[in-house]
C-alpha cells in the first residue's frame, strides 16, 4: 500500500496526528523563539534572564513528561487531546494576559510541555500504535506536520507582525487551531486505549525504561541528532567562524535542511515498512556521518550545506524510526511509557548540551574539534546499540 491509498483509507486518523504535531509548534523553540524579544518584555527579563528561564522550564516540562507521558496509554486519545489542549489554551491565555512574570512563567511552562512535549507525544503514540504494517509510512506522513510548521509559520508570522501585537497573532492562531480541532473532537476516528487505568495504590505494569540496560545502550543513538543540531543551531556564528563560511550562507543551508526533511521523511517511512527499523537504525545516521567528515576535513560553504542537509535527511527519518523500533522492543500497548521517557531524556539532553559545548569553546577549542566530538558521539552511540538491534526482541519479525 502507497502513500495515496493509505490517506484514502485512513485520513481521518491520520488527520487527527498531523494535527496534533502542527498544533505542537505553539511550543516549539522555533516559534517561540519568534516572540523572544516582546514575551522578554512583557515578563520584564533581559535576554539573558530569559534564556535561563526558558531552560529551567523546559527541565521543568520534561519531569512533567516522565509522571504525565505515559496515561496515554490508558487514557482515551480524545479526552487526553481535549486534556492538552485546554491546558495548552490555558497556558496561552496566562503568556498573553498575566500581569505577573510569575504566572506568565507558568504559562510559557504549560505551552512548552502541551505544544512541543504532549502534542507531539499525542500525534507520534496514535500514528505508532494504531498502524501495523503501514507503521513507517504513517509515521513519515504525520511528521511532516513539525515540517509544515517550521517551513510556514516563521515567515507568515513575520508578515502579520506588521499588522498585529504579538499577543494579536498567538490568539489568532489559537482561533485558527481551534477551528481545525473541533470537527476532529466532534467526529473523528478516535481509537481506544490499550489499556486499563491502573487503580489506586497499584504499581504500574509494564517497563520501566529507566531500569532496563537496552535503553541506555539504545538511548545515544536516538539522542544524537537531538544533541548535535541544538549545538549547531546555538552556536551557528562560531560555527560558520571557524568553518570559514558565513551566517548568509547558513540561512540558506537551514532552507535546505527543511527542505532535505521531506524525502528524509517519506522515503525512511517507506523503508522501515520495507526493510524494518532495525535494519533502518543502523544506516540512517550515515548522511549526518558523511556531514561531519566533509565538515571536519574540506570546511567552508560545503561543510556548512552538508551538515545542514545530512542532518535535515536524518531528523526526517528519526522519528519513523525510533518510534517503529520502540513499538518493537516494548510492544505497542506501551508505547505511550517508553516515548515519554524518550521524550524527557532528550528534553535533559538538549538542556545540557548547549552549556557543555559553551564551556568547550570558551576553553578555546575550535569548533572543527567540536565536530570531531559530535562523530565519535555518533559512532560510540552506534556501537554501544547493535548489542540491542542484535537481540531476538528486535528480529522477532525482521525479514
Amino acid at each position: 500500500m502507497g502513500y495515496r491509498t493509505l490517506l484514502r483509507e485512513h485520513r481521518g486518523l491520520l488527520g487527527i496526528a498531523f494535527l496534533a504535531m502542527f498544533t505542537s509548534s505553539l511550543g516549539q523553540s522555533f516559534f517561540i523563539g519568534l516572540f523572544q524579544a516582546p514575551i522578554s518584555a512583557r515578563l520584564g527579563f533581559s535576554a539573558g534572564q530569559f534564556g535561563s528561564a526558558y531552560a529551567l522550564v523546559t527541565l521543568v516540562a520534561g519531569f512533567a513528561m516522565l509522571r504525565l507521558g505515559p496515561s496515554i496509554d490508558w487514557v482515551p486519545p480524545r479526552r487526553f487531546a481535549l486534556i492538552v489542549l485546554g491546558s495548552l489554551l490555558t497556558g496561552v491565555l496566562l503568556l498573553t494576559l498575566s500581569p505577573w512574570w510569575g504566572l506568565g512563567l507558568l504559562g510559557l511552562g504549560l505551552v512548552r510541555l502541551c505544544g512541543q512535549g504532549m502534542m507531539t507525544h499525542l500525534g507520534n503514540t496514535l500514528a505508532g500504535r494504531e498502524f501495523v504494517a503501514m507503521r513507517g509510512r504513517a509515521l513519515g506522513l504525520v511528521s511532516m506536520g513539525i515540517m509544515l510548521g517550521e517551513t510556514v509559520l516563521p515567515p507568515l508570522m513575520a508578515a502579520l507582525l506588521v499588522w498585529l501585537g504579538w499577543r494579536e497573532l498567538w490568539w489568532l492562531f489559537v482561533l485558527v487551531l481551534a477551528g481545525l480541532w473541533v470537527p476532529l473532537l466532534a467526529r473523528g476516528p478516535w481509537p481506544r486505549a490499550p489499556r486499563q487505568r491502573p487503580k489506586r495504590g497499584q504499581r504500574r505494569d509494564g517497563p520501566r525504561p529507566f531500569r532496563e540496560l537496552r535503553f541506555w545502550c539504545l538511548l545515544p543513538l536516538l539522542m544524537i541528532l537531538p544533541v548535535t543540531m541544538t549545538g549547531l543551531f546555538i552556536y551557528q556564528a562560531r560555527m560558520t567562524e571557524d568553518l570559514g563560511s558565513t551566517l548568509g550562507v547558513y540561512a540558506l543551508a537551514l532552507t535546505g535542511m527543511g527542505l532535505a526533511k521531506l524525502p528524509g521523511a517519506l522515503i525512511g517511512g517507506r523503508w522501515v515498512d520495507k526493510l524494518g527499523p532495525v535494519r533502518l537504525a543502523r544506516l540512517y545516521l550515515l548522511p549526518f556521518a558523511l556531514a561531519l567528515v566533509v565538515a571536519i576535513v574540506i570546511g567552508g560553504h560545503l561543510g556548512v550545506w552538508a551538515l545542514m542537509v545530512g542532518g535535515g535527511l536524518a531528523m526526517g527519518a528519526q522519528e519513523s524510526i525510533a518510534t517503529s523500533l520502540l513499538v518493537r522492543l516494548w510492544g505497542a500497548e506501551h508505547l505511550g511509557t517508553v516515548r515519554a521517557t524518550l521524550s524527557a531524556c532528550m528534553v535533559f539532553s538538549t538542556g545540557v548540551a548547549p552549556a557543555v559545548l559553551g564551556v568547550a569553546l570558551d576553553l578555546g577549542a575550535d569548533f572543527t574539534l567540536v565536530l570531531g566530538g559530535m562523530l565519535a558521539f555518533l559512532a560510540i552511540g552506534w556501537t554501544l546499540a547493535q548489542g540491542v538491534l542484535a537481540s531476538p526482541a528486535a528480529q522477532a519479525t525482521d525479514a
